[in-house]
């Protein structure tokens, strides 16, 4: 059977319907997810329609000047299998130009991606369970004034800047999405981002300088978000974060691989979890 496929940017009502696929695959997006990922990076988002019947979907968001992030590749149930997936990857993939790509990817998929020029180094764990919920003293909402400074934060934990993200990530959507900022001395030492998913809260990046700060955050959270299980995805090198979560119950549904094409951002010490598999 003939058809007519093309890829081109997707607009952020079609954002809001792949998210949908990612939800029936399981993948538990943020409720207001389409939003920020779109002002994140409005034309890294990618679908390729057939006969005008949108089958597949790619986001490659670019940073800065010399890092992007690839995610959300998707294809429906009923198009697999035909090339449509490789067809978009290769369209959207241009769009990074000479940067390094980052990705997570599921296990299944690291052979393809290593065909590609994709290289591991080391793996984001998604853990799941609930903490003690205790409102902390030294933690509040984040203003509109403390943006300079978690960018600031954000930076030197993931070692580039991601402003049009950070920007976009952090403003708060009420009963969907808040930051909250730890202050130490009076001064902002870290911060925590959670949203709320179909099934319980993500709670990422958090970003802060040890792990009693990164606790001191989650638990804050856990006494806004009651309800479900909290959600954080942890980078494998961050031993004492992982340590104390799954010694708290924590499960550990899956895990991807982190790998880059390019050269790896060195990322610091203070960042305790990533923001998202999809944006980095």
């Amino acid at each position: 059977m003939e058809y007519k496929a093309e890829t081109r940017a997707m607009d952020i009502s079609e954002l809001e319907l792949v998210l949908s696929w990612a939800a029936n695959e399981g993948w538990n997006p943020g409720l207001a997810d389409a939003a920020a990922f779109h002002a994140a990076g409005p034309g890294g988002f990618f679908l390729t329609c057939v006969d005008g019947d949108p089958v597949a979907a790619i986001s490659v968001v670019n940073h800065d000047e010399r890092n992007a992030f690839l995610g959300l590749y998707i294809c429906r149930p009923d198009w697999r299998g035909k090339g449509l997936g490789m067809m978009t990857w290769q369209f959207a993939i241009k769009h990074a130009g000479a940067r390094s790509i980052g990705l997570d990817g599921l296990p299944d998929q690291e052979e393809n991606y290593r065909a590609s020029g994709f290289i591991k180094t080391g793996s984001s764990l998604r853990h799941e369970g609930r903490v003690e919920a205790r409102e902390s003293q030294n933690v509040r909402s984040a203003q509109r004034g403390d943006l300079d400074i978690l960018r600031a934060l954000d930076e030197r934990a993931n070692g580039f800047p991601r402003p049009a993200f950070i920007a976009a990530w952090l403003q708060e959507r009420v009963g969907r999405r808040g930051t909250r900022v730890l202050l130490r001395d009076g001064r902002i030492c870290g911060f925590a981002t959670w949203r709320a998913c179909q099934n319980g809260t993500k709670i990422g990046p958090i970003v802060a300088p040890d792990l009693a700060a990164a606790l001191e955050l989650v638990s804050d959270i856990a006494a806004l978000r009651l309800d479900g299980p909290l959600i954080i995805d942890v980078p494998e090198a961050n031993h004492d974060l992982r340590r104390e979560l799954e010694h708290n119950g924590f499960s550990i549904p899956f895990v991807t691989a982190r790998m880059y094409r390019g050269a790896a951002p060195h990322s610091g010490e203070a960042l305790q979890a990533i923001a998202t598999m999809e944006l980095g």
